[in-house]
């Protein structure tokens, strides 16, 4: 049998939305909702399954666009198997998949780790059932990969930063650099099944920021990958709660616009309006204020690269936790999509020297490039990624 579930990590049960009759002055009057984060509060005292406590932590995993797209099988004993919701994709920004394997890359790492600290190791066989077509539109519901659960995992020290761990949204601090020093330990967080590099030369700065800058406008302009953002864009406690996912928004202006039905979903923001100019505010201050890059790297462009890379960057993002380190992925340059060409083929030049690759087996920058690092510079960065409650569907 098949049931969509939600892990509530702090209790039992399903989350319940306002009732309609009141959600206008909910969406006004209440702050960020309790119950979207509560999977960072980690999983329920009563959770016996290994699994499913292992589950509980990796549903925290940063994923594009907080789309959740995992499926858990847990029907054959002892072992985990994790699927792709193929409706869980982003077809106009990540057309071959290469963002949401990055995000199940985290999500398999955490979950790892999280059986290790339980005593378990995990044997982790990728697409067990054949790998996907390149074209999402070839997707269907075959597994990413299959995990078989036996004894003597070794607990793993970045595991204490999984619940701390968080994807923040705010601008940073430009007068704390980031030190060579940390940026050599974030590198060495990564591992070793990618290529790995980063700057925090002052003179290295100004062209990666540019190229965030531009890039993000680049998805911002083209309407049909901005309306891919727009279409999962939750305002207010009321969305946030309803839906669980996407991209969250939870401030007063389009709050208000919100609960007044002035929150337009059917064309993107036009130039001089109040969401536009909030929206460009935001990339601009993200690519502005970045203090440090680091790139990850795969020699070649499989499916199998994209999760080594989700792995390699959930380790990176967990050591820049416990360094005091926020790490957030400005991945537009890298989309396939063709407005942005220009821009990949800067990235790729700026970061490994050469132009984007055009074939197998040429160096390929995972999704997770390029990064900014920068100290944390307030409560704003312990905004957890954005979206509602965790998602997992399980089939049991």
């Amino acid at each position: 049998m098949q049931r969509r579930t939600f892990i509530r990590l702090a209790g039992g049960g399903l989350v319940c939305t306002a009732a309609a009759a009141g959600a206008g002055a909910y969406a006004l009057r209440s702050g960020y909702p309790a119950q979207a984060v509560e999977a960072w509060q980690g999983p329920s005292a009563a959770e016996a399954d290994p699994r499913r406590r292992a589950l509980a932590y990796a549903i925290t995993a940063p994923n594009p666009h907080n789309l959740q797209p995992w499926l858990a099988d847990l029907r054959e004993p002892g072992v985990i198997t994790v699927h792709t919701d193929p409706e869980r994709v982003l077809p106009q920004t990540d057309p071959f998949g290469r963002q949401i394997l990055i995000g199940h890359g985290a999500f398999l790492e955490l979950l790892v780790m999280a059986l290790a600290e339980q005593g378990f190791g995990a044997e982790v066989a990728l697409w067990p059932d054949g790998a996907l077509p390149a074209g999402l539109d070839g997707w269907d519901r075959r597994p990413v990969a299959r995990l078989r659960l036996v004894p003597g995992g070794v607990a793993d020290p970045l595991f204490t930063q999984v619940l701390r761990r968080r994807t923040p949204k705010s601008d940073y601090d430009t007068a704390r650099p980031v030190a060579p020093a940390t940026l050599r330990a974030l590198l060495d967080a990564a591992g070793p099944s990618v290529d790995r590099a980063g700057t925090v030369d002052a003179d290295r700065l100004p062209a990666l920021r540019r190229l965030c800058w531009e890039s993000a406008k680049v998805e911002l302009l083209t309407p049909a990958t901005v309306m891919e953002s727009v279409h999962l864009t939750r305002v207010g406690p009321s969305e946030i709660l309803r839906h669980r996912d996407g991209i969250s928004i939870n401030t007063a202006v389009p709050r208000i616009a919100a609960a007044l039905g002035q929150f337009d979903r059917s064309a993107p923001p036009p130039p001089g309006s109040p969401a536009y100019d909030q929206m460009m505010a935001r990339f601009r201050g993200h690519s502005d204020s970045a203090m440090g890059f680091v790139w990850l790297a795969t020699r070649a462009q499989r499916h199998a690269d994209a999760v080594a890379a989700g792995r390699a960057y959930v380790r990176l993002q967990l050591q820049a936790t416990a360094l005091g380190v926020a790490v957030h992925p400005m991945s537009q340059a890298l989309q396939e999509f063709p407005e942005m060409a220009a821009c990949r083929e800067q990235a790729h030049r700026l970061t490994l020297g050469r132009g984007a690759p055009q074939a197998e087996g040429r160096p390929h920058p995972a999704d997770v490039l390029p990064h900014r690092s920068s100290h944390r510079t307030g409560p704003g960065h312990a905004t957890p990624t954005a979206g509602g409650l965790r998602r997992l569907r399980l089939v049991q």
